[in-house]
């Protein structure tokens, strides 16, 4: 007897598709759970205690903060980076290099649906670190708190932005050395020129420019601001660069994936 098999079809918003491959993001990182969140927050946690002892504690010392509470929200929004854009980047190249990313364009998911998945995933690995480093150095200094709707605000776009980068360079890697030169070549420089560890205030003039020019700064800063109440530049232009930011690479990202460029034979 012909047995009949009934195709569900899928209007508008695919809902459950798009949970379902967000909920593989999510296990995926959390069956890793000391190597993906701990593992994050340690490291985090030593550059802390190195960069405090190491440096002049009268460097940045002002009448409302200290070197150290200066050093903690750029070091927390810095691992909140990392960690959305190796998600993103690690999942579609790992897919990529095993031969499975198949299992993931040939389900009834249209390219919107894909992205999103792929960001919120991100986003959720890169705000559950930032929530455990947080917590580990607020064990050892009483950050202050500004704003916390801005430090919320800069924590979600930061790892929007990352998630996003993560998503173009993993369809652009053919393999992992691909990703390591992105890596050192572009990420850590943009992460070590964004003020993380010092004020760009501080530059001299040429590199001071150039860091006005680089994305990362305006994440790290806002996200300062939203602990210390004071940043290196305007507020208000720190939250336009990061909003035009995210929709310039998130119309990139599903361009990349509507055309299928580097993901199909």
């Amino acid at each position: 007897m012909q047995k009949f098999v009934k195709i569900k079809h899928f209007r508008g918003f695919n809902w459950y598709g798009f949970y379902t491959l967000y909920l593989k993001e999510v296990k995926r990182f959390f069956s890793v759970f000391a190597q993906t969140i701990l593992a994050p927050a340690i490291t985090t946690l030593l550059f802390y205690m190195i960069f405090t002892i190491s440096i002049d504690r009268e460097y940045l010392n002002t009448d409302n903060y200290s070197f150290s509470e200066f050093l903690a929200p750029g070091l927390i929004c810095m691992a909140i980076m990392q960690n959305s854009f190796a998600n993103t980047s690690s999942s579609i190249l790992i897919s990529k290099v095993q031969g499975n990313i198949v299992d993931v364009l040939m389900p009834p998911l249209s390219e919107y649906e894909l992205t999103f998945s792929y960001l919120l995933g991100g986003i959720t690995r890169g705000l559950l670190v930032g929530i455990s480093v947080s917590f580990i150095i607020f064990l050892f200094i009483p950050l202050m708190i500004s704003n916390i709707m801005i430090i919320f605000y800069f924590a979600f776009f930061s790892s929007f932005l990352l998630s996003n980068l993560g998503i173009l360079c993993g369809i652009w890697s053919k393999k992992f050395d691909h990703m390591a030169s992105i890596t050192n070549f572009i990420i850590l420089p943009l992460t070590f020129l964004s003020g993380t560890f010092y004020s760009v205030e501080r530059l001299p003039e040429f590199w001071h420019f150039v860091a006005h020019w680089n994305p990362f700064f305006y994440m790290i800063d806002g996200f300062r601001y939203g602990f210390l109440g004071s940043s290196d530049t305007s507020i208000y232009v720190a939250l336009n660069v990061l909003i035009f930011t995210c929709i310039i690479l998130t119309a990139i990202s599903y361009l990349m994936l509507l055309t299928g460029y580097k993901l199909r034979a």
